[in-house]
């Protein structure tokens, strides 16, 4: 068994890959290698997939409704009925805290696939371009960037209306700049590459390079960005909630929850802190992360 894996590893780090399936999977195993060697990427890879299975398994794992409750049971502490206690209407809060994982997967991701492909087209398009064109779209990014994403967000919300889905669209709206502004540092790196001239000789079209040949080179970029701008999603969209511009009650939302703890935050801790708790842990998750896959997918570091 360990011949026919140190086979296998010499073939994923063959100098001279016989296909391209070869070549792809000898660079993924070395991304893998370099993330590996990372313990704090791996704790926060753990994190991430815990994550992922609680909110996967909320019903199984959530020992009561997140959102009936029972005003007897009101302000319990911690304790063996109730894990992390409950709230003012007598909610459980680690089965709020379980279930409002969903809602933050469900921002998360939204916004990821909102705003990532914007920046990735706006940065390549004015970084290819030139001229005129990129001097509007630099300018556009920038009067984003200008303001900060929660104040800018709260600008759109107020504009939208309270609830989770124009939250999402006021967050996706303020997030893509920072991901235009990596794909335009990219594209400008390759825009006169022998490789792009190869291409550009052989007759193909504009649209054709920017979405074939250079929008993939800035892919391994724009994840790590993208991960590690999660933490800072997640703290907008709880921003949001606090302040009840995000998920309407009685859905679980974790900065909603902490809005609601905030009266009681001196004698019964508990409602604030553990939602708080919850932010914190999955925020620094996807920093880890982010951290060990910028570190697995730089180029530069592939060769130490």
């Amino acid at each position: 068994m360990s011949d026919v894996a140190m086979s296998r590893r010499e073939w994923l780090l063959s100098e001279r890959p016989q296909s391209r399936l070869q070549a792809r999977l000898g660079r993924a195993y070395m991304s893998w290698q370099r993330f590996a060697a990372n313990r704090l990427a791996l704790i926060g890879l753990a994190i991430i997939i815990m994550l992922l299975l609680v909110a996967a398994f909320a019903p199984v794992l959530a020992p009561y409704s997140p959102v009936a409750g029972d005003l007897r049971q009101g302000l319990k502490p911690p304790g063996w009925e109730h894990w992390m206690g409950t709230d003012d209407q007598g909610r459980d809060i680690l089965s709020r805290i379980i279930y409002g994982s969903r809602l933050t997967l469900y921002v998360v991701v939204l916004v990821a696939i909102l705003a990532a492909p914007i920046g990735l087209l706006v940065g390549t398009v004015a970084g290819y371009a030139g001229g005129w064109i990129d001097t509007v779209l630099s300018r556009i990014t920038d009067i984003f960037l200008a303001f900060p994403k929660l104040i800018l967000a709260l600008a759109f919300v107020a504009a939208l209306g309270p609830g989770i889905e124009n939250a999402v669209i006021a967050i996706a709206i303020t997030s893509w700049p920072p991901y235009a502004r990596i794909a335009r540092a990219e594209t400008l790196t390759v825009r006169n590459s022998d490789y792009i001239a190869a291409v550009r000789l052989m007759g193909a079209s504009p649209a054709r390079i920017v979405v074939r040949h250079i929008m993939p080179l800035c892919i391994s970029s724009l994840i790590v960005r993208v991960t590690l701008d999660m933490a800072g999603i997640i703290l907008t969209a709880a921003g949001l909630g606090f302040l009840g511009l995000g998920a309407q009650p009685p859905l679980p939302e974790w900065g909603a929850m902490i809005a609601s703890g905030r009266r009681f935050i001196l004698d019964q801790w508990w409602v604030a802190a553990m939602p708080g708790m919850a932010i914190l842990i999955v925020s620094l998750g996807f920093n880890l992360l982010g951290d060990g896959l910028r570190d697995a997918l730089d180029p530069r570091g592939a060769g130490q």
